[in-house]
């Protein structure tokens, strides 16, 4: 939450030229308080533990947070059970008429594919231009991300030469960005993915900042100038044991994946690897809640929608 100081305080100038957040007395007095309604269309195959990993983070704020949960209708979970899915979840045609604060879609283990290809692309596509008009802020994580990029900039994934795993150094482009203020310069977050976004391709998009990257894993963190959009390469959320869970699948599998990176003590998969991502989470998720959705959206949320400086809006007839 912000500091409150009395306006024209000579801390004031300094403050406003290091980006640090403040408000005066005078707006603190005016602003009214709700909670914020958050969306989250999950992808995954593994529900519930996807569910607590982003409750875990939305939860560690002062803010109060009420959540939807989304489920695609075009594509039935192998993993979940129906029962499950009718209990917790709604499909994108309940929610259409409502407006969010701000929505967060996961990854979804279908990289392979051309987006096209994927099952429940169409309805993925038709949300995503939703949220434009009935969502102030978006956030977007692994696969999420790299659908986004493509279906709002037309920013196209490129394959590796085999998965990216591992917890990998990641370093801020500009500390003064709220999205990543209290960050140290270097800090670590976890990846898993077969696919990656090219730094150059993100950088032809004038609309598009990056904030963080990584020597090993490329682009981390990108936002939208208007801070409308947020793209998370990585999975900040996941647990301690999510790659160690991943690995031994594969293992299982037969599809001889290699050791992630940079996790297990020692390159020993025998032992417990270190939960060492947790403040960076927390504190990104925090940020993002705080500054780009708490301080920007609109009291009323019938207020939405705001024009958006990523693409030109239509206001539908």
């Amino acid at each position: 939450m912000p500091v409150t100081i009395q306006a024209g305080l000579p801390a004031e100038e300094t403050l406003q030229r290091e980006n640090v957040f403040y408000m005066n007395k005078e707006r603190a007095a005016s602003q009214d308080i709700r909670p914020l309604q958050v969306v989250i269309l999950n992808l995954m195959p593994q529900k519930s533990v996807t569910e607590t990993q982003l409750i875990r983070l939305l939860g560690n704020t002062p803010l109060q947070v009420e959540l939807t949960f989304l489920s695609t209708a075009s594509y039935q979970s192998k993993n979940t059970k129906v029962s499950y899915l009718k209990s917790f979840y709604q499909h994108f045609e309940d929610i259409q008429d409502k407006k969010f604060d701000a929505l967060i879609v996961t990854g979804s283990p279908v990289e392979k594919l051309r987006f096209e290809e994927v099952q429940y692309w169409d309805e993925l596509t038709t949300i995503l231009d939703w949220a434009e008009q009935n969502v102030y802020s978006s956030l977007f994580v692994c696969w999420g991300a790299q659908a986004a990029l493509y279906h709002y900039h037309k920013i196209e994934k490129r394959p590796l030469e085999k998965k990216l795993s591992g917890v990998f150094a990641h370093t801020v482009v500009s500390s003064t960005e709220t999205l990543v203020r209290g960050f140290d310069e270097t800090f670590l977050a976890p990846h898993s993915r077969h696919t990656t976004v090219s730094g150059r391709d993100v950088e032809q998009v004038p609309s598009l900042k990056i904030l963080s990257t990584s020597e090993e894993a490329g682009v981390y963190l990108v936002a939208s100038k208007d801070e409308r959009q947020v793209f998370i390469t990585g999975h900040a959320e996941y647990d301690a044991l999510t790659l160690d869970t991943e690995y031994k699948r594969d293992l299982k599998a037969g599809l001889s994946p290699d050791k992630p990176q940079h996790y297990y003590p020692g390159d020993n998969e025998g032992r417990m690897p270190p939960l060492s991502w947790r403040s960076h989470a927390s504190l990104l998720f925090s940020n993002w809640l705080n500054y780009y959705v708490y301080q920007k959206t609109p009291y009323a949320l019938e207020d939405l929608p705001l024009q958006s400086s990523s693409r030109p809006m239509v206001i539908p007839s």
